[in-house]
């Protein structure tokens, strides 16, 4: 009985020792390997036998890039304001035995180290540099922190600030200021609208002008053709007809005189229609002229054609006439 006891026992010793000396280490994981105390390797993921009693996984080391966000701190800028900053730092442990050997706590120190070159960087700004330099800020952060961490077997891929918060007086002047400056733009705005309003309604008036412009001058040359045309059949008419009459003459052998003195007929009440005209003068031979065209007129009314009159040279049979030739 005694035997088995002890048989059991040693079993049981040496499941608890191939136990103990396997060990599983997860994908993206590494682990360090100490042997009494010392560093002996560095295992990677999957099944790993150990020396019992010997070696142990002293630490397993997460290789994936890791996000940290740190507390908001009071920083000072140049011109004396005290606003506060979040920062996101996104980092990867490249070396797994510097990580765990080089410095007792990586996150501590990173993030005192971000603390610092916060305050050096933003100290240097003023508080609207600050607010518009986010960028600037976040490359010097990463730079110094990368070259910094580099010993340590950590590589800081990027440095975020989260928010940036000023006091409370500061952010409702900052907000009086944003009104006034959407006021301004709304009043430029509104003017540049009413000055393209105004170039447009000048723009219009002026291209009514011309167009009135252009429909006037073209009534006007419309009308001008109009009169042209109408002069030039009026004088056609008055061609043909003293044509006619002048051929009419030629036909019956009227005498000029009498035509003459037809149109002196015509004329007389024109002459006469003036309220200044006292005196009225007919020239040399108007008389002998006038009654030729009485006789005219008579022998046009009765449709007969008038004959010659006398030759002035052979000697009438009548009296002889005493009145003169003018009156």
């Amino acid at each position: 009985m005694a035997e088995l006891i002890a048989i059991g026992a040693l079993v049981v010793l040496a499941l608890v020792l191939v136990a103990s000396s396997v060990r599983v280490i997860q994908q993206s994981y590494v682990g360090i390997v100490q042997r009494l105390g010392r560093y002996q390797r560095t295992i990677g993921p999957g099944v790993h036998l150990l020396v019992p009693m010997l070696d142990r996984v002293a630490v397993v080391v997460d290789m994936k890039e890791t996000v940290q966000a740190f507390a908001p701190q009071p920083v000072i800028t140049q011109d004396n304001v005290t606003i506060g900053i979040d920062t996101v730092v996104y980092y990867q442990v490249t070396d797994s035995v510097k990580a765990t050997y080089e410095v007792a706590n990586v996150l501590q120190a990173m993030e005192q180290l971000t603390i610092t070159t916060l305050r050096n960087v933003v100290g240097a700004m003023t508080l609207e540099e600050t607010l518009t330099s986010r960028d600037s800020i976040n490359s010097q952060l990463r730079s110094v922190l990368d070259e910094a961490t580099e010993k340590w077997g950590v590589r800081v891929t990027r440095v975020e600030l989260k928010s940036i918060d000023p006091p409370r007086t500061i952010q409702e002047a900052m907000e009086q200021q944003m009104r006034a400056d959407r006021a301004k733009r709304a009043a430029v705005l509104q003017a540049e609208g009413e000055k393209q309003s105004a170039i447009l309604r000048a723009e219009g008036l002026r291209q009514a002008a011309i167009l009135n412009a252009e429909a006037d001058q073209q009534a006007n040359v419309l009308r001008a053709e109009g009169e042209k045309q109408a002069r030039a059949l009026r004088a056609e008419g008055e061609a043909e007809a003293l044509h006619k009459i002048f051929s009419t003459v030629a036909d019956t052998g009227i005498d000029a005189s009498a035509m003459l003195g037809y149109k002196y007929l015509e004329t007389l009440p024109q002459v006469a229609a003036g309220d200044a005209n006292k005196l009225l003068l007919l020239p040399a031979g108007a008389a002998q002229a006038m009654g030729a065209a009485v006789g005219l007129g008579a022998a046009f009314a009765e449709g007969v054609a008038p004959t010659p009159p006398a030759d002035p040279k052979q000697p009438r049979s009548g009296p002889p006439d005493d009145r003169g030739d003018s009156q």
